[in-house]
C-alpha cells in the first residue's frame, strides 16, 4: 500500500467514525498532507492515480481537470465503505 492510498484510507476510516455519510477528498489536499507538495519531485499522479483506484459504485468524481490528473481533483467518496 502506498503512503497515498494509507492516508485516503485513514481519511475514509475518521470519516466514517463521525458518523459522515461522504467524504469529499481533494488530490492537492492529500499531496500537501503527506509533504509532497511543492517539491521538484512531486508525485501527484500517484496522488490521483490512489484515489481513482478506491473508488467504488455511487462515489463521484466532483472536480477533475482535462487529462484526468491535478491538483483540482476532487472525488467524492460514499461512506461507510
Amino acid at each position: 500500500m502506498s503512503k497515498f492510498q494509507a492516508e485516503l484510507a485513514a481519511q475514509l476510516r475518521r470519516a466514517a467514525a463521525r458518523g459522515a455519510g461522504h467524504v469529499d477528498v481533494k488530490s492537492g489536499q492529500l499531496h500537501r498532507t503527506l509533504g509532497g507538495y511543492p517539491a521538484t519531485k512531486h508525485q501527484m499522479p500517484s496522488c490521483c492515480d490512489a484515489m481513482y483506484d478506491a473508488q467504488r459504485a455511487g462515489d463521484e468524481i466532483v472536480s477533475a481537470p482535462a487529462k484526468g490528473k491535478g491538483a483540482s481533483l476532487t472525488i467524492r467518496y460514499r461512506l461507510p465503505r
